[in-house]
């Protein structure tokens, strides 16, 4: 995600614990590139929701882009955005 320049204010918040479940292999994907970005998977959740609720379509560099198609095949994640409505939880 492309950084907002240094100069502002910080913004409070209160954060909370949560327990949300996401497909395996995506979770994978975004805890690495968390990583690679050097912040928390909770930092980048808030920066792609951030993004999306604003209507801004790309949250990311296109280097960002390149860096997580790379972890997609490393992790195997095949998932689109149309697979989003379709998805359904295996059977334990």
């Amino acid at each position: 995600m492309p950084s907002e320049p240094q100069n502002r204010e910080p913004v409070v918040v209160e954060r909370v614990q949560t327990g949300v479940r996401m497909e395996k292999r995506m979770l994978k994907v975004l805890k690495a590139l968390a990583e690679q970005k050097d912040m928390t998977l909770g930092d980048l959740l808030e920066g792609i929701v951030l993004h999306a609720f604003e209507g801004k379509i790309i949250p990311f560099s296109p280097q960002t882009l390149k860096e997580i198609e790379q972890f997609k095949a490393l992790y195997g994640m095949t998932l689109k955005a149309s697979d989003s409505h379709n998805l359904k939880e295996r059977k334990r």
